[in-house]
């Protein structure tokens, strides 16, 4: 605790104190709402640093401990241990009024909002803070965000891995000197309010057995049934609901619970009735048909076209792959790119622009990356350069850029810059960063059995207004196979746990991808933000993707996307498949229309 008590005094700093209880816990598994927690410590402490309380207990999780090669947690150890709700009430007690900080906080919030809810009380906890996101933001010269390498990178001694208690003392002081960073780049802590907007409460359903057949699209008057058909069913049914949902999956049909331009079918005893279901099949020509006459069709459905069915990818090389030079439309496969030549005069520069109109400062990030460097949205520890445009002075950032010493560039500089600084801040590992430009491309290699791709997306605060950012899992026909593969605030996970959304901060979202248990019917997972509000992406500004395989990793690639003005909503990325290769492809095609459009595109009906 001696380290810990020395911790920096932000008392007098509104922005950066608070009352915090630093969390970890370890757990069973990786699922909130099916595993366990086994062992939990919380350290509090007050804005001046000072230590104000602590608390660590072993938990008996009354079922299978999990991984114990892991955590070392065996059934016979935690036998004798308090059950979660015996010691809730003091775990609530530390958290009151406290801001929740953890590593990949979201994790450890979720697993405590579950363990006090089957203990039938409220989780005291109205804000939470992630020590990975803050130190996304800080950007340290680490190979990775770990636990074990930034305590490595700020000097923290860590004895026993995967040990709450010991892991809560190390993030203590990952915490402090990653603080002492955001206070010295004046960044805004990533905040975040909870519950989040994707609330526990919406837990995803049980996996709905994907349709192994194709979408053969709209049933024509006179025609049979046939297998993949999308059947949506409103208002009341004569044989139970539930029965007639079997015996239409039984047979090889697609049941869904909106109706959309992709519907086959609707089954309305009363078609008079006009319920959203029946308005909307009427706009979009879908045939309406009573039960009897379902039932009629239902007896001999036709045979359909299976799901093509791909091999497991096989491990690839994990080397900087090629990248187009130009945006690729949506649809179209990318062209083959030519390998990249040698390296270019930015090599590692990371460069902040600054100041001028939204074209202009596009534009210069754009010219950043084809000299081979990075363009970053957000002042950081890596930042190299900085490049004022007209008007960049006054920047709030601009007092900060002069206290650190970074060289600041007229526009001029873009054209003849000087050769990358030997010292640049960047660690060596940030060198394996593909920086793509917008419709850039590459193939992703196999992960690890486990191994899970993260997209993460973030942009500064120039205007206040809600973004959020969305997945859709789609198949041949660039449509979702049921609704439950929109994955976005009010549903946040795919029912098979494949497609997530997690909230990083106020300005900061990521989706995470497990492409081994994608059904299927998986061809292509697309990646989109949405504003919420009047506001538009050119008043927001760049938003910077990054993809990492794992939630604390190296990214692999990452691009700025920007040049957008009018639009709304915007196109990020899409994963996808060609044969039993995984691509990436940064996209950055915006639309005027918002979210609601975008969804109905993909074949779900908006409630």
């Amino acid at each position: 605790m001696t380290t810990v008590s020395a911790a920096l005094d932000v008392s007098c700093l509104p922005d950066y104190a608070h009352n915090w209880a630093l969390v970890d816990v370890e757990t069973s598994g990786l699922i909130a709402r099916r595993d366990r927690v086994l062992s939990i410590a919380v350290l509090t402490f007050g804005p001046d640093g000072a230590p104000t309380g602590d608390f660590t207990t072993l938990v008996n999780p009354g079922c299978d401990p999990g991984p114990v090669h892991i955590h070392g947690l065996t059934a016979e150890r935690l036998q004798g241990a308090p059950t979660f709700d015996q010691v809730a009430e003091r775990i609530g007690a530390l958290l009151q009024d406290r801001v929740l900080v953890a590593h990949n906080a979201q994790f450890d919030y979720d697993f405590l909002a579950h363990e006090f809810a089957r203990a039938g009380l409220h989780l005291p906890v109205a804000r939470r803070l992630c020590t990975l996101a803050l130190n996304r933001r800080v950007e340290p010269p680490t190979a990775d965000l770990s636990l074990a390498s930034l305590a490595a990178h700020y000097g923290v001694p860590q004895t026993r891995a995967h040990d709450a208690l010991d892991d809560t003392r190390v993030l203590a002081g990952i915490f402090r000197a990653s603080l002492a960073e955001a206070v010295r780049l004046d960044l805004q802590l990533p905040l975040v309010s909870c519950p989040p907007r994707q609330d526990p409460r919406f837990a995803p359903k049980l996996p709905k057995t994907p349709c192994a057949y194709r979408n053969p699209g709209p049933l024509k008057p006179g025609n049979p049934l046939v297998q993949g058909m999308k059947i949506a069913v409103t208002g009341e049914t004569e044989i139970a609901r539930i029965e007639l949902v079997a015996r239409s999956v039984a047979s090889g049909l697609n049941v869904m619970t909106s109706v959309s331009r992709h519907t086959s079918v609707l089954v309305a005893n009363d078609a008079n009735a006009l319920s959203a279901k029946a308005r909307r099949a009427v706009a979009e020509g879908v045939t309406v048909l009573d039960e009897d006459a379902f039932l009629a069709l239902l007896a001999d459905v036709r045979p359909g076209t299976p799901h093509e069915k791909h091999a497991p990818q096989a491990p690839v090389a994990a080397q900087p792959p090629a990248a187009t030079a130009a945006a690729v439309p949506r649809q179209a496969e990318p062209r083959q790119a030519e390998p990249r030549p040698a390296p270019k005069p930015f090599g590692r520069r990371r460069v902040l622009v600054l100041g001028g109109t939204h074209e202009e400062a596009a534009a210069s990030r754009a010219r950043v990356v084809e000299m081979g460097g990075a363009a970053a949205i957000n002042l950081s520890a890596s930042v190299t350069d900085i490049v004022l445009l007209p008007g960049g002075e006054s920047d709030r950032r601009m007092a900060r850029v002069t206290s650190l010493g970074l060289p600041v560039h007229d526009p001029a500089w873009l054209g003849t810059p000087a050769p990358e600084p030997v010292d640049s801040p960047l660690g060596a590992g940030a060198s394996t960063t593909e920086v793509l430009p917008r419709g850039g491309v590459l193939d992703l290699p196999a992960l690890p059995t486990a191994g899970r791709w993260h997209l993460g997306a973030s942009w500064a605060r120039q205007t206040d207004c809600e973004i959020d950012v969305v997945a859709f899992v789609l198949d041949e026909d660039e449509q979702v196979s049921c609704d439950e593969d929109f994955v976005f605030y009010g549903a946040p996970e795919s029912p098979d746990g494949a497609v997530r959304l997690l909230c990083d901060g106020p300005t900061e979202q990521s989706i995470t991808i497990d492409l081994a248990t994608l059904p299927p019917a998986a061809r292509r997972i697309a990646i989109a933000a949405a504003i919420d509000g009047t506001a538009t992406f050119g008043d927001v500004g760049a938003v910077q993707i990054s993809l990492t395989p794992g939630n604390d990793a190296q990214a692999t690639a990452q691009a700025a996307l920007d040049g957008t003005t009018s639009e709304r909503t915007l196109l990020l990325a899409e994963i996808y498949r060609r044969g039993a290769q995984w691509r990436f492809r940064a996209v950055g095609q915006g639309y005027d229309h918002g979210l609601e459009a975008l969804v109905r595109g993909y074949g779900i009906e908006v409630a």
